[in-house]
C-alpha cells in the first residue's frame, strides 16, 4: 500500500515538473523561441484555437520568429492575436508573418527572473501539498490499523526524501532558467 502511495506521489510530482516546464517556456529569454506562442488563441472562423493549428511557427534567426498561416487570409487574424496577447510582441505581417523578439534589457531580465522564481516557487508549494495529501493516506492508513507504526514512519521518511529530490529539481531547474535568462 504505501508502495502505491509513493508511485503516485512520484508521478504527481512528475506533473509538477512537467507543468514547471511549461511555465518556464512562457516566461521570455532575448532569443525566439516557437514556445513562447504556444498560448496565443487565434479566431478561426468564430471559435478560437491554438496559434499552431492555423499556422507554422519556427525561428528565422536567433531574434526572429516566422509564422507561416495555412490559409492567406489568416495573417490578420493570427496578426491580432499575436499584438493582443500579454507577450508585449509586435508582428510583422506580409504572406507570411514575422515577430521580432527585442533585446531584453537589464530590468526586463530581472522581471522575468522574477516570473521564473513565482513559477517554481509555486511548483514547491503543489511538490509539498503532494507531500501533506500522501502523509494523510499514510496516518489514515495507521489509524484503520493497516499499517504498523514502524511501517508509518518508514513511508513517511520515503515520502519526506521523494519530496526533498523534486524540491532539488525545482532548484536546479530555476538556476538554469535564469542563467538562460540573464545571458546576453
Amino acid at each position: 500500500m504505501i508502495n502505491d502511495l509513493k508511485k503516485d506521489s512520484e508521478d504527481r510530482m512528475n506533473k509538477t515538473l512537467e507543468s514547471l516546464e511549461h511555465g518556464f517556456a512562457k516566461v521570455r529569454t532575448g532569443r525566439a523561441h516557437p514556445s513562447i506562442l504556444n498560448g496565443v488563441m487565434v479566431s478561426y472562423y468564430g471559435s478560437d484555437v491554438p496559434l499552431n493549428q492555423v499556422a507554422n511557427v519556427g525561428v528565422e534567426d536567433s531574434r526572429t520568429l516566422l509564422v507561416q498561416p495555412f490559409e492567406r487570409s489568416m495573417v490578420a487574424a493570427i496578426d491580432k492575436a499575436i499584438r493582443e496577447s500579454d507577450l508585449g510582441l509586435n508582428p510583422i505581417s506580409a504572406d507570411a508573418i514575422r515577430v521580432p523578439m527585442a533585446a531584453l534589457t537589464e530590468e526586463t531580465r530581472r522581471d522575468m527572473q522574477k516570473v521564473a522564481r513565482n513559477e517554481a516557487e509555486n511548483a514547491k508549494v503543489a511538490i509539498r501539498n503532494i507531500r501533506r495529501d500522501v502523509l494523510g493516506d499514510i496516518k489514515a492508513l495507521l489509524k484503520e490499523k493497516e499499517i504498523s507504526e514502524d511501517e508509518e514512519r518508514r513511508g513517511s521518511d520515503e515520502i519526506q526524501k521523494i519530496t526533498d529530490k523534486f524540491v532539488a529539481e525545482v532548484d536546479k531547474r530555476l538556476a538554469a532558467k535564469e542563467a538562460e535568462l540573464m545571458k546576453v
